[in-house]
């Protein structure tokens, strides 16, 4: 069977049993903060398995893209290298919400893997493991589905720690968690390898190829295991393991899958479709690195991006260990999407994206390297010895993207040796830091745990009344909130709009008779609004009725940005292209900020296009339309969902412009585009690589701008003696006139230099043969310096000049030598002395060179310098 044929297969046999096919979540976890990346069929089901989220069905299966590469999962180094470890992969699951359990869960899988029907596997090829103490799962497996004991294995705590089994999974230090059952296959006598648990375990004799995880607990950070609701079912099966069964293959990279990619980067690259690790490393990388950037994650220096950034060098660099010149990776991207697209279609539809992206990183990583080359040889250079530091191969790999490879081979074709315990030491401390700046770490249990939902009657109006329903000090659900105090309010239903899809949390108060409460902010907690704020008179107390009031014109402002955004976007992929997507935004009352994907500065006249776009819109003053429906028919209507953002099934679809803009947004809105009133874009700028930010204001604010930049027009006006209307060429003819008078300063300041050079020749000192002359000449900038010493050079015949001077606070230094004594005195060797001298740096050729500092105050003792320069060379 083909991949595609088992995935299809799997999805099908499940949706018989009652499950609903549930398509693929994205890479980013979504509202997830202790996941760096997807790593488990499991992740977008988390909520469902505490009992925190309610679908519309308790059965569900999916084929889940995921990767590891980064954070606690991590498989990057083995890639290539092994026959099973892979930066991303398909990981085919069912899963049950509080309905079947450990008996249908096992009854599946053995029927979904044995059944001719399916996929038929042998029955005697197949192992099978159990957590030690799970009786019922032992008693299942061998007295209703019939494995002889000899292929049973019970697995205790073998990790070191209570429940640190193999066959006890847990997605994090805390979190859902339970028993497991595994079941191994079989490949034969003739492949090495023991069964699990067994000290050969590790040979490619049995492989793990299903999972069955019992989901009973919930582990907090006290490493206690709290009975989950309701016991639940999270199995999983690696699609390209078993496709590896299947097709009767060791290697996952000999399956149909990879055969065709492993042929697609060799043609990319120009090398032999052979066995190389290399060759398998490329072909891996393209798919994480292709899913990550269809997902929104953009290459960077911190976070995801930065993890993207290290699985694109790392497949650059190996393509280049195979002689691939010039960009190659991102040609790549077209057999992927024609291998995978029709059951992830993202790759289809921003292939042309995701080739921009690769290619753009790999020219960058090309200079990276060239760059990285340069400083090694400054290094090498100042080498004492024939061993590299640790800190300057660290230095090279960390900041400059080296590999430590190529700075070991350029070192064996010098007779130099790497100091690989130091750079060692130098990883160790940069995983520290990393692990202690990591923001995926956090405790999944570490946030305000509510009991019950609030219903937002917000969309409708911005006052009404609600009860309490819980309240907070400190994180810790308490009874009563006194005067003074501050803390978390959550109604049972509320006005306020709690901060989501980039729009702020509401304003306002909350009252009842002898009692305020102010709100400061508001969030959610999946479905509880949390109210935060200060009890500003009287006391609160679980269980009675407030009035709440939103500070309706901070709403109002808000929606204006809001429904501002949603123009803007559309607006954007009208003049930029289709590659436009959200990356991120955020909108109240004073502004709206919004990034996107893009990869150069946007031009003056297309920014004003944008902003006509959005105010043409705005001027038709069409009705804003809003639908309710479920998540699919919101896609065939063609709308766009937000980045980073978590749908439920049932979505709010909103229509501008008659369907000039089409996007799902939980926000509040106007009701007319012409509420907006006007839309002005007052900066454009980049925030990380490929990502670009245009921040607006509309309304009001957009207005008191206009008039403020219209008082400043008639400021500048006055100044130059001039009216609105001739503005600008007032200001050309200052502009044109100070020109002439600096380039006419610049001469005057080159002809006293030139007769200053008469009468500094003569303050030349002999040393040894050689004319020594340093001179301190403060106001002189540097080319003035550098045309003095050219004059000097010619005056003194055989000489080594140094001028420095103080202009505006900082030193200029010019060195010269003349050329008859570059043999043995450079000018670049005496500006390294003299500008480390003033606090700066310096160089240049044997017979000129610049250099500068801050350290006016060490500028004389940094010309003193000349004369034992000199005498040292004698």
């Amino acid at each position: 069977m083909k991949s595609a044929e088992i995935r299809e297969a799997f999805l099908s046999f499940f949706e018989e049993k009652g499950h609903t096919r549930v398509a693929s979540s994205s890479l980013i976890p979504a509202n997830d903060p202790t996941l760096l990346f997807t790593n488990a069929g499991m992740n977008q089901f988390k909520d469902c398995f505490l009992g925190h989220e309610k679908r519309a069905y308790t059965r569900a299966a999916s084929s889940q893209k995921c990767v590891r590469a980064g954070g606690k999962h991590n498989d990057l180094e083995n890639v290539g290298y092994t026959a099973r470890h892979h930066t991303f992969f398909e990981m085919l699951g069912n899963f049950s919400f509080g309905d079947y359990f450990k008996r249908d869960a096992i009854s599946y899988a053995w029927e979904f893997l044995t059944s001719e029907k399916w996929l038929g596997l042998p029955k005697d090829k197949l192992w099978v493991t159990v957590y030690a103490s799970d009786d019922e799962a032992y008693d299942l497996w061998t007295k209703e589905i019939g494995i002889p004991a000899e292929r049973m294995v019970r697995i205790g705590d073998n990790k070191g720690a209570p429940y640190a089994s193999d066959n006890f999974w847990t997605m994090g230090d805390t979190g859902p968690c339970g028993p497991c059952t595994e079941i191994f296959y079989d490949h034969g006598a003739d492949i090495w390898g023991g069964p699990p648990g067994s000290p050969e375990e590790d040979g490619d004799r049995y492989i793990e190829i299903w999972n069955n995880v019992f989901m009973q607990f919930n582990r907090t950070a006290d490493g206690v295991l709290h009975p989950l609701p309701a016991p639940s079912v999270d199995t999983g099966m690696g699609l390209e393991r078993i496709s590896a069964v299947l097709q009767h293959v060791h290697s996952n990279y000999e399956i149909d899958l990879f055969q065709k990619l492993l042929k697609a980067s060799a043609d990319a690259i120009g090398c032999a479709n052979d066995e190389n690790p290399s060759l398998k490393v490329v072909a891996d990388h393209i798919r994480s690195c292709s899913f990550l950037i269809a997902d929104g994650v953009l290459p960077s220096n911190e976070g995801r991006g930065y993890v993207l950034r290290r699985i694109v060098r790392r497949a650059c660099r190996h393509g280049n260990k195979l002689g691939a010149q010039g960009a190659f990776f991102y040609r790549i991207v077209a057999a992927l999407a024609a291998e995978m697209g029709e059951a992830f279609p993202e790759l289809k539809q921003q292939q042309a994206q995701i080739e921009r992206v690769l290619k753009t990183e790999e020219e960058q990583f090309a200079k990276t390297l060239d760059q990285g080359l340069k400083i090694l040889e400054q290094d090498l250079a100042d080498l004492s010895g024939t061993v590299i530091p640790g800190g300057v191969v660290f230095k090279l790999y960390d900041t400059f993207g080296f590999p430590v490879d190529l700075t070991n081979d350029i070192a064996r074709e010098r007779g130099l040796t790497l100091d690989e315990e130091g750079f060692e030491r130098e990883m160790d401390a940069q995983r520290e830091r990393a692990r202690s700046a990591s923001a995926f770490g956090m405790d999944y249990n570490a946030v305000v745990q509510v009991e019950g939902e609030t219903r937002f009657l917000g969309y409708d109006a911005t006052s009404g009344s609600g009860r309490i329903i819980a309240l907070f000090k400190q994180g810790v659900s308490v009874e009563a909130l006194q005067e003074g105090e501050e803390g978390v309010v959550v109604l049972d239903q509320t006005p306020f709009y709690a901060e989501s899809g980039g729009q702020v949390g509401d304003w306002g108060f909350l009252e009842a008779p002898g009692v305020r409460f102010d709100v400061r902010d508001t969030t959610k907690v999946r479905g509880a609004f949390l109210h935060h704020g200060v009890v500003d008179k009287g006391g609160l107390s679980v269980g009675s009725d407030v009035r709440a009031e939103v500070d309706n014109s901070v709403r109002q402002n808000t929606a204006l940005n809001h429904s501002a955004t949603h123009l803007l976007h559309a607006a954007l992929r009208q003049v930029l292209g289709d590659h436009v997507q959200q990356k991120g935004s955020l909108v109240d009352s004073q502004r709206l900020r919004f990034d996107f994907s893009h990869f150069e500065a946007i031009k003056a006249e297309q920014l004003k296009t944008i902003e006509d776009i959005v105010n043409t819109e705005v001027r038709k003053n069409t009705p804003v339309e809003i639908e309710e429906t479920d998540i699919e028919t919101a896609k065939q209507k063609g709308a766009m969902a937000l980045f980073g953002e978590k749908y439920g099934e049932r979505v709010r679809v909103l229509t501008m412009g008659a369907g000039f803009s089409v996007e799902l947004c939980g926000g509040t809105h106007v009701s007319r585009t012409g509420d907006i009133g006007l839309f002005k874009i007052i900066s454009e700028s980049g925030t990380a690589s490929g990502i670009r930010r245009v921040e607006a204001i509309t309304g009001a604010a957009a207005l008191a701008y206009l008039n403020g930049a219209e008082e400043q027009l008639k400021e500048v006006a006055s100044l130059v003696k001039g009216s609105r209307e001739n503005v600008l060429d007032k200001v050309g003819s200052l502009v044109e006139r100070n020109r002439l008078l600096e380039k006419e300063m610049q001469q005057l300041k080159a002809k006293a230099a030139s007769s200053a050079g008469d009468d500094l020749a003569g303050s030349a000192v002999d040393v040894g043969g050689v004319k020594v002359l340093a001179q301190r000449l403060d106001g002189l900038d540097g080319d003035a310096l550098l045309a003095l010493v050219d004059q000097l050079k010619n005056k003194l015949g055989s000489a080594v000049i140094l001028l420095g001077g103080a202009i505006d606070g900082k030193v200029t230094l010019i060195a010269g030598v003349t050329q008859d004594l570059t043999a043995t005195l450079k000018a670049g060797d005496l500006m390294k002395q003299a500008a480390a001298a003033v606090g700066g740096k310096g160089g240049g050729r044997p017979d000129m060179a610049r250099g500068g500092g801050s350290d006016v105050g060490s500028l004389d003792a940094a010309l003193a310098l000349a004369v034992p320069f000199v005498q040292g060379s004698k």
